[in-house]
Order: C-alpha cells, then sequence, then structure tokens
C-alpha cells in the first residue's frame, strides 16, 4: 500500500506513458530514485545507462513484473498495477494486472520462447489461451505477422533450429500477436552476435515507421539516434539527462552522460 500526495490528470491529452516519482527497492537496495518521464503515443523512447543503473527495473515495472514502492506509472491513462482509493493505492489482484498487462508487449534480452513448441505455436499461444481468440484466427493472424518480421518461411521450425536474431524476431512477433498498444524491449540485441543484430534492428525499425509506441533499453546508439524520439540517460536509478536524441549524442550536457557516451561512441 502506498501513499501518494498527486493524481495524474486523466482529463487531458494522455501521453501513453507517464512515470510519476517510480521508486523500486530490493530490500535496502534502492535501483530507482525517483523517475519521472513522459513517453508520447507513437513515440520511441530508448533508455540507455550503465548496468545497474535501473533501466530494464523500470521496464519491467512499465508493466507490473516488478512492484513499484512509490510513484505512479499510467499507461494509456490507466494506472498500473494498482487502484486508488481515498487517496491511497492498492495493488490489483493477479487476475486484473493480467489484463492490464496483456495491453503491453514485451521483448526480453532471451528471447524466453517455448522451446517444445513451434514458432507459430509461440505466437498463437497467448492470444487463443488468454484472449480466446479461435485458432483459425490466430494462425492466420500468426502467419502475417511472421511475413511482417521476415521470418514466414521459419513457422514449423523449433526455437533451437534458429538462431538468436531469428528467435528474437519471432519473439516480437509473439509479443505482437496481442495486439499491444505499447512495446518494451530489454536490450533486445545483447545476446545477440554481432552480425545478427541488424536484422532484429530492422524489424524495430519498422514497427516504429508504422507508429507503435515503444520503449527500448538498448545500447545500440545508431538506433537511438536514427529511431528515437527521446533518449534518457540514467545512472544510479536516477534520470541524469534527457532529451532528443541526435543532440544528446552529439552534445551532452552533463559530465557523467559525457563519460559514459565517450566509451561507447
Amino acid at each position: 500500500m502506498t501513499t501518494l500526495d498527486k493524481k495524474y490528470d486523466t482529463t487531458a491529452v494522455q501521453p501513453m506513458v507517464v512515470a510519476d516519482r517510480v521508486c523500486k527497492s530490493f530490500g535496502a537496495l534502492q535501483v530507482l530514485k525517483g523517475i519521472s518521464l513522459e513517453v508520447g503515443r507513437g513515440d520511441v523512447l530508448c533508455l540507455i545507462g550503465p548496468s545497474g543503473s535501473g533501466k530494464s527495473t523500470f521496464l519491467r515495472c512499465i508493466n507490473h513484473l516488478e512492484r513499484v514502492n512509490a510513484g505512479r506509472l499510467y499507461v494509456d491513462g490507466d494506472l498500473i498495477g494498482y487502484r486508488e482509493k481515498e487517496g491511497k493505492l492498492y495493488e490489483l489482484n493477479p487476475r486484473d494486472a493480467a489484463k492490464q498487462r496483456r495491453d503491453i508487449g514485451m521483448v526480453f534480452q532471451h528471447f524466453n520462447l517455448f522451446p517444445h513448441r513451434t514458432a507459430l505455436e509461440n505466437i498463437i499461444e497467448a492470444p487463443t489461451q488468454v484472449k480466446k481468440l479461435p485458432r483459425a484466427d490466430a494462425l492466420t493472424r500468426a502467419h502475417e505477422l511472421l511475413d511482417r518480421v521476415g521470418m514466414g518461411d521459419k513457422a514449423n521450425a523449433y526455437p533451437a533450429q534458429l538462431s538468436g536474431g531469428q528467435q528474437q524476431r519471432v519473439a516480437i512477433a509473439r509479443a505482437l500477436a496481442m495486439d499491444p498498444k505499447l512495446m518494451l524491449f530489454d536490450e533486445p540485441t545483447s545476446a545477440l552476435d554481432p552480425e545478427l543484430v541488424g536484422e532484429v534492428l530492422g524489424v524495430m525499425r519498422e514497427l516504429a515507421a508504422d507508429g507503435m509506441t515503444m520503449v527500448v533499453v538498448t545500447h545500440e546508439m545508431g538506433f537511438a539516434r536514427e529511431v528515437a524520439d527521446q533518449l534518457v540517460f540514467m545512472d544510479g536509478g536516477v534520470v541524469v539527462e534527457a532529451g532528443n536524441p541526435r543532440e544528446m549524442l552529439a552534445n551532452p550536457h552533463r559530465e557523467r552522460t559525457k563519460a559514459f557516451l565517450s566509451r561507447l561512441l
């Protein structure tokens, strides 16, 4: 239960994501120390920063895979993970939290595909089991998504028969099968061999061009420069600097940002 003194104005035109002073601790370790930011509809926000800065934890808070200890997170105007009563927040039961999560696609670093199911079977699992979509409709949609990510000829392949880049593209198609309003990417290329990175980033570029709202934790500065609408540098659980990606990468204002980027660019 968390008490907060500010309520997000849901009568205004809403960004897709609003984080208001989000805090998260694991025991005595405070990982997020009051993160506040917004992501506009159809925008791409890239989160960068050193390991342990809180980027992935923040991403997991957006879809309530991690509980926040203070602050609020809204997606499409809905308070995530909690309901409010008399100024206090109470955590949603698992079923209601899962309903919210259906609208938020997430792509993980290590693919997380079911190894005993084909690419096609991985994609239709959630739509048929969670949304109760008829299997025939789910299969049609799955084939369309596999074509979209350049994997139409691998529908019957098992994950072990696919490269890392191919598995990640299937994982993206699986997330898209739920027709999410928001996509979260947690370092989607960091586990890939360098020559496979481009094929995954290419799919993400196409999603951005199609207007998908995305929050991406990444070390791919070229992608951030080319695709992102907003770049956020985190360190020590706080937002150190945020702004236009091209301007920020070319001329960061904070010394900590300069030091970090000097090792990447």
